[in-house]
């Protein structure tokens, strides 16, 4: 396991707000670090299992879904755990326990931030 820091998506601002951590891919050439966070974004949802559970998740009524809703995606729920699990390291989604149940979230900002790395500027 490697001990190299894992920078977020998305970094936090003054106050509560949060801003891409990466400009567009078009604007300018990527730094190192900056791409190596969307290196890890794009690898985790490179699996079809985890682009199904992250799709599960950021479209789910309310932005949230327990992990008792979105297992079905044709692998043990062992698995599911793993991919869930993963896409967290990618600080792809956030999740809260309540009860026995565990819920995850896709917060906007990650959207937002893989948006804004991916556009094309206005003509």
């Amino acid at each position: 396991m490697s001990n190299a820091k894992v920078l977020p998506l998305i970094e936090p601002a003054d106050g509560q707000d949060v801003v891409p951590c990466c400009s567009p891919l078009t604007e300018r050439p990527m730094t190192a670090d900056e791409a190596q966070v969307a290196a890890r974004m794009f690898k985790a949802l490179g699996d079809p299992v985890r682009l199904r559970l992250f799709s599960a998740v950021a479209s789910h009524e309310g932005g949230e879904a327990c992990v008792c809703d979105i297992s079905d995606v044709g692998v043990s729920q062992p698995t599911v755990s793993h991919h869930l699990k993963k896409l967290k390291e990618a600080g792809l989604l956030t999740s809260e326990r309540r009860g026995t149940w565990v819920y995850y979230r896709v917060e906007p900002s990650v959207l937002a931030g893989m948006g804004r790395l991916l556009t094309q500027p206005a003509a």
